[in-house]
């Protein structure tokens, strides 16, 4: 139906104006997504202006193949979409459709605006979860320290401050146990919105009550996914989605963003995890390496001298290998958690990141990632795993 073209028939109907129906059509449907909500109110819109031209041509048309074929193509769609014959139309004007609180199409005015073709919007994905451990907009892993209150994100339209806690008292691994969200107001789409989750308080509501959207807007809502585990903020007016879990006694978080929004923020924003990623200071890793805890030896970062270790390295290794089955860095870091706290609720959080990964992350290329080769590309480091493997040699030695 979309593909449908006048040839020999409308050159004997030249007053036939079908094609003009069909290329309204197209042009109120072609910024639709059809995983977006509200997709068939809009598109049954579209279906009935459709269906309203070819009724007004249908004199002129009555002996045109392709002006049939359209009405019968009409109808069908009409049925699969459950669309009422009456009801609301679509403008001929693709500019009167756009939802304004809808940023795929805020992008799709820039290009009928500008009158050419523009590339779809960029998005970027970033993660926190485990010990901690972040995923950076830039695709760069790092696990860090970061106790107390940290900026993930800071940027004109959306904040997102974590805190994090030790672990075990006296040793330096910590986890997020507090998640504070401000979306900003924007124009008529939304005021400013306020979500607070804490360890055992995953509300399915902003702090003001509400759970977001008034009517058929939903510019931005939250949804429940898991009562007091798990719940998932959509906010279309900037084309962002949020996950926040809560594993055992902490809490993960998952954001995909755009580019062009993410980066927009001022020089007293510049201090975002998600953005900069953690200080030098801060950071328990070195360049994507995990370095084990030694029972006896003073690890780098400041650690006290004897962890809490309730796993073998075989036990831990298993134990990750149960849900994660490629040997990338969220593998490793759920190997690392597992020694480093012995609390197996961190396998959980690793294979839930990941999880989280792969329902958000744009390129699917890019969901793994594994530890830096000398080269600074990313492969699978030989070195990496001997250095991995001695270490966990040494500590299970003292077992």
């Amino acid at each position: 139906l979309l593909s449908v073209s006048c040839l020999g028939d409308c050159q004997l109907h030249t007053s036939c104006g079908i094609q003009k129906c069909t290329t309204d059509f197209v042009s109120s449907t072609s910024h639709l997504d059809a995983a977006l909500e509200g997709f068939d109110r809009e598109f049954c819109k579209a279906l009935r202006a459709y269906s309203l031209c070819t009724y007004r041509n249908s004199k002129v048309c009555r002996g045109n193949l392709v002006y049939h074929s359209a009405v019968l193509g009409i109808s069908d769609l009409m049925t699969q979409r459950n669309c009422t014959k009456d009801g609301p139309t679509s403008s001929t004007n693709p500019e009167m459709t756009r939802d304004p609180c809808n940023y795929s199409g805020h992008t799709e005015a820039r290009e009928h605006h500008g009158g050419e073709k523009t590339p779809p919007p960029t998005y970027l994905f970033c993660g926190l979860f485990g010990d901690p451990h972040l995923r950076t907009f830039k695709d760069h892993f790092q696990t860090c320290k970061v106790e107390g209150a940290w900026p993930l994100i800071d940027n004109n339209y959306l904040s997102v401050q974590v805190t994090n806690v030790p672990v075990v008292p006296g040793f330096s691994a910590t986890a997020t146990n507090k998640i504070t969200i401000i979306f900003k107001s924007y124009q008529d789409c939304t005021d400013q919105k306020v979500y607070q989750a804490m360890t055992d308080d995953l509300p399915a509501a902003f702090v003001d009550g509400t759970s977001g959207g008034d009517g058929n807007t939903r510019s931005l809502h939250i949804v429940e996914k898991v009562s007091g585990k798990y719940v998932e903020m959509h906010a279309r007016y900037i084309g962002t989605t949020v996950f926040i879990r809560q594993l055992g006694r902490y809490l993960t978080l998952a954001i995909r963003m755009p580019q062009e929004l993410a980066m927009a923020y001022g020089e007293s924003q510049d201090l975002q995890l998600c953005v900069q990623g953690c200080p030098s200071s801060e950071r328990i890793d070195q360049s994507g390496h995990l370095p084990l805890p030694v029972v006896g030896k003073l690890p780098p970062w400041g650690a006290v001298s004897h962890p809490p270790l309730g796993y073998t390295l075989e036990r831990a290794t298993t134990k990750c290998q149960e849900k994660i089955l490629v040997k990338d860095i969220y593998f490793y870091s759920c190997v690392f958690d597992l020694l480093t706290t012995g609390d197996a609720n961190f396998s959980a959080a690793a294979h839930s990141a990941l999880q989280d990964v792969e329902a958000l992350h744009p390129s699917k290329e890019h969901w793994h990632i594994f530890p830096r080769s000398g080269g600074g590309g990313l492969g699978r480091d030989s070195k990496f795993f001997v250095s991995l493997g001695l270490l966990c040699l040494i500590l299970v030695s003292y077992l």
